[in-house]
């Protein structure tokens, strides 16, 4: 089976999100993925089977499967281009959160993807502290994470979580962000310890709650973000009603056989 290692949500290699893609030959139980994605040890595997009319499309972090993943979504819409698998102009992916589709946009590939809004909450207990602040301007909730606002870039750049508390939270991670600088609308982090993962280089899913929560808040349906992981990498998001739109770029950095 080919399998490749693709930085997404970057135009360099070793930046942005690295996630691995597996072109499956046949049908294989969630213990095998489940082991694959362990063995590859990154924060998603995405494992393609062809349809008639698309892809299946499933996620696995390290330990476990994931409802909805960005960056290994535009890491196997680029593997499919870039191998000359298919040469469709839009990819089709059935997923366990429906119908996604790619396509070309320039040097991009833009993504689209369901808006996953969030509910104002009171921080719940251990949240904060275990962030290492007290400054919390909102927090909100959404199906998959908390979100978290801070008042300063300065704080989302310099938050130090403990990990073992956040790992023992009822969610898939927790988002924290806050206003740019510069060509940045936004910056955000990702924390997602009880998902095998303690921070995400790069989270698309993340910013589909980002999006419908900073152009309310901003007045704009694009935007540029930032995630501000040791890693970093860059996203454009648009507002279109119900779905969002997550443009960018990425990188193969390996490609070989799967053997087993």
């Amino acid at each position: 089976m080919r399998l490749l290692q693709i930085d997404a949500f970057t135009s360099e290699p070793f930046k942005g999100n690295p996630a691995a893609v597996c072109f499956m030959d046949g049908a294989r139980d969630d213990r095998w993925m489940a082991n694959v994605a362990a063995e590859m040890n990154l924060a998603e595997t995405a494992f393609l089977s062809p349809l008639e009319d698309g892809w299946s499309l499933r996620w696995f972090t390290p330990a476990v499967e994931v409802d909805l993943c960005g960056h290994a979504t535009l890491a196997s819409a680029h593997a499919i281009w870039s191998e000359n698998i298919r040469a469709d102009e839009v990819l089709r992916f059935h997923t366990r959160s429906g119908v996604l589709t790619a396509k070309h946009d320039g040097d991009f590939i833009e993504l689209d993807f369901p808006a996953k809004r969030e509910e104002a909450i009171a921080a719940p207990a251990g949240l904060l502290d275990a962030l290492g602040t007290a400054n919390a301007s909102y927090v909100g909730r959404n199906q998959f994470d908390y979100l978290v606002e801070l008042p300063s870039e300065a704080e989302v750049r310099a938050l130090k979580p403990d990990h073992s508390v956040l790992r023992q939270l009822p969610v898939r991670g927790i988002i924290v962000t806050s206003r740019g600088s510069g060509r940045y609308d936004f910056i955000s982090r990702f924390f997602a310890p009880g998902s095998g993962i303690d921070e995400d280089p790069v989270t698309g899913s993340s910013h589909c709650c980002l999006t419908p929560y900073w152009s309310q808040k901003l007045g704009k349906t694009e935007m540029n973000a930032y995630q501000a992981s040791p890693r970093g990498g860059a996203i454009r998001v648009r507002l279109d009603g119900d779905r969002v739109k997550l443009a960018g770029q990425a990188v193969t950095v390996l490609r070989g056989e799967l053997l087993v």
